[in-house]
């Protein structure tokens, strides 16, 4: 794996577990899509450091066990931002 590759993996790694960010939130901070930033801490990570990418798992399966109450928030913000109109 190219150096640069790895860096960047690390990097986004310490960004997600330092903030518990979203693969959403980590993407738009790196300027890269959503599936290289999954495809660097799901797969490319464990390959490079397993515990660091335990670390990330956990704040991943959060994420996803979270989602659907960000989305239920989202979706009441956009309607009563719509009755203010």
């Amino acid at each position: 794996m190219k150096d640069y590759i790895e860096e960047r993996v690390l990097c986004i790694a310490d960004y997600i577990i330092e903030n518990g960010t979203t693969v959403r939130e980590a993407a738009k901070k790196f300027r890269i899509s959503k599936s290289t930033v999954h495809k660097d801490v799901t797969e490319r990570l464990l390959s490079i450091n397993p515990s660091l990418a335990a670390e990330v798992r956990k704040i991943l399966d959060l994420n996803k066990q979270e989602r659907h109450i960000r989305g239920g928030l989202a979706t009441k913000e956009k309607y009563l931002h719509m009755e203010h109109r």
